[in-house]
């Protein structure tokens, strides 16, 4: 099946301020940076690979015209994500919107994963997610206003071999969402989740066997692996006002149902 074409945007995010985190190179993150700048937003980009992360600025600044803030971050350290937030705020004013897309993954069943691999997994995906849950909440609280939107995964209800640490991180997020959306609720911040099954890009064909990811894509309802703009479309519905009265949510972008 041919997939459908990107589109142009409608300026849903007119004058909002918004952090992406893992936004450098080639996947959901980047993507979703692209399309909340095409949707009017002002943008800043956040990696731990500085050199990635540079590149991914000046193609923003090519398409937007504006170079955006570009501030490295390793989301396991608390130092990192502080001065990420403090800089942002700096630069850019009152944050509005905070997409996390830092994630990490790997392969390995359970009687042969090490406390190393399980620890790493588990403190990117999920730990470094709860930091800038925690930072973004601190600011968006007293303003009355804001939104989250997190990058979980199909896995976080799915069961795959080798995946038990990627998918304990997932589902975690998934929990974190729902959690911080009742606490936040009422102070005008809304928090919710996108949970992608498989979304091709460069990298992820360089970390997984194309065997599998061929699996992965037929056993989709259109037989294809979505795009990483597609899924940058569903956040963008959850960052703008259309989405208004859903919080606590986390939307499967899937064609697969088991």
């Amino acid at each position: 099946m041919t997939a459908p074409r990107p589109h142009p945007g409608h300026q849903l995010l007119a004058g909002k301020t918004a952090l992406v985190t893992a936004a450098a190179g080639t996947g959901i993150g980047f993507a979703t940076a692209r399309r909340l700048a095409e949707e009017g937003a002002r943008v800043a980009l956040s990696d731990r690979h500085e050199r990635r992360l540079a590149e991914a600025a000046a193609q923003l600044a090519e398409l937007t015209g504006t170079k955006p803030p570009a501030i490295r971050c390793d989301v396991t350290s608390q130092a990192d994500v502080d001065h990420l937030f403090a800089a942002v705020s700096a630069e850019l004013g009152p944050l509005d919107l905070l997409v996390n897309n830092a994630g990490l993954g790997g392969t390995a069943e359970v009687a042969e994963m090490t406390d190393e691999q399980w620890s790493s997994v588990l403190d990117v995906s999920l730990t470094g997610t709860f930091r800038c849950t925690r930072a973004a909440l601190r600011l968006m609280l007293p303003r009355g206003s804001g939104c989250i939107v997190n990058n979980a995964s199909v896995l976080g209800w799915r069961a795959q071999r080798g995946q038990a640490h990627y998918a304990a991180a997932k589902a975690g997020v998934m929990a974190l969402t729902r959690c911080a959306a009742i606490e936040a609720g009422r102070s005008g911040v809304r928090v919710n989740a996108v949970a992608p099954s498989i979304a091709m890009h460069p990298h992820l064909a360089r970390t997984t066997s194309g065997e599998l990811l061929e699996q992965l894509a037929a056993d989709e309802a259109f037989g294809r692996a979505a795009e990483p703009w597609e899924v940058a479309d569903v956040i963008v519905f959850l960052a703008s006002d259309y989405s208004s009265y859903m919080t606590g949510e986390v939307v499967s972008v899937s064609s697969r149902h088991p």
